[in-house]
């Protein structure tokens, strides 16, 4: 009897469990970014490993050095973003102004968790083009290569002004 008694709560518990959203896996591997030199701006480049949690309306992005050092997080929800690092956090109203902050350019953050999974943002304002010839696609001016997406590698790309080249290599293809 005691064991149906525990088999008992165990099943109400789990029929309870709130489930994640879909596709709020963790997705993760390494990065580099670069974006070209533009007006008064110089060049920038970034290169870290990353941890990427939940979708385009909730989740957080970490960066990280490869010995494991937290570079940056950001977290993101409706309605704010935050970038934390070692100097601080700072919040702002949404992941285009973050990125304005952190780069000098927005950078399509939210559209990151689709395009990480090798699918178009499906909350663009305008739907994604097929890229002619290969695998990929054209989605808010980014050009998402997927040409090396069965071996864990993509590339997503903006001509500009300023050009941005963000390489990505997947620690498995989710």
């Amino acid at each position: 009897m005691r064991h149906g008694t525990t088999l008992l709560a165990v099943l109400v518990l789990v029929g309870c469990a709130t489930l994640p959203p879909p596709d709020s896996g963790t997705i993760a591997g390494r990065l580099a970014l670069q974006v070209d030199a533009h007006q008064d701006r110089p060049a920038q480049s970034l290169s870290a490993g990353f941890d990427l949690r939940g979708t385009a309306e909730r989740g957080e992005l970490r960066l990280s050095t490869p010995l494991g050092t937290t570079l940056a997080a950001a977290f993101w929800g409706p309605g704010e973003a935050r970038l934390a690092t070692p100097q601080g956090e700072r919040r702002f109203d949404d992941l285009d102004a973050l990125s304005r902050d952190a780069f000098g350019e927005s950078l399509p953050l939210r559209a990151l968790p689709d395009w990480l999974r090798g699918r178009p943002w499906t909350g663009a304002s305008v739907p994604a083009q097929p890229l002619q010839p290969g695998p990929g696609f054209r989605q808010l001016g980014w050009t998402i290569d997927l040409s090396s997406f069965d071996a864990g590698r993509l590339l997503v790309s903006r001509t500009g002004p300023p050009g941005a080249r963000l390489r990505v290599l997947l620690d498995s293809a989710p």
